[in-house]
């Protein structure tokens, strides 16, 4: 499975994460539009085993999801960059940022998530889920 280096914006944290197909899930959550300033983020879901921080150390803050199940954030302390996400709803898995990835900028949609939530003015780009795509 191929390997990417991912950094935060300031480079004091740097990880790599296994994907198995370099592509985004858009996630048009309310969370994510906080977070990022924009109408989505851009994500895959993986194994956490998957995710290395081979440099720095991150901090993190803890919210309810939509399942009522905790979030737990995971981010650079110094530029506030968010690597990624473990909802325990998920189990083993989190949600890293795909855009961080080197490469991440030319990479294709795969599929969107929490259309419910979707800016009326976005077009649909990939198969779009009202919330998670189904286990």
């Amino acid at each position: 499975m191929p390997e990417y280096k991912g950094n935060c914006h300031c480079g004091q944290t740097e990880w790599t994460a296994k994907v198995d197909t370099p592509e985004h899930i858009l996630c048009h959550c309310d969370t994510c539009k906080i977070l990022g300033g924009g109408a989505f983020s851009l994500n895959q879901i993986i194994p956490k085993d998957d995710l290395k921080i081979t440099q720095g150390e991150l901090k993190s803050y803890d919210y309810s999801g939509d399942s009522g199940n905790p979030v737990h954030c995971y981010y650079c302390p110094n530029c506030t960059t968010h690597v990624y996400h473990h909802q325990t709803v998920m189990g083993p898995k989190v949600v890293v940022r795909t855009i961080l990835l080197d490469g991440g900028k030319d990479w294709k949609p795969h599929a969107e998530i929490y259309g419910k939530a979707k800016m009326n003015w976005e077009k649909e780009v990939a198969h779009t889920f009202e919330t998670l795509p189904p286990s």
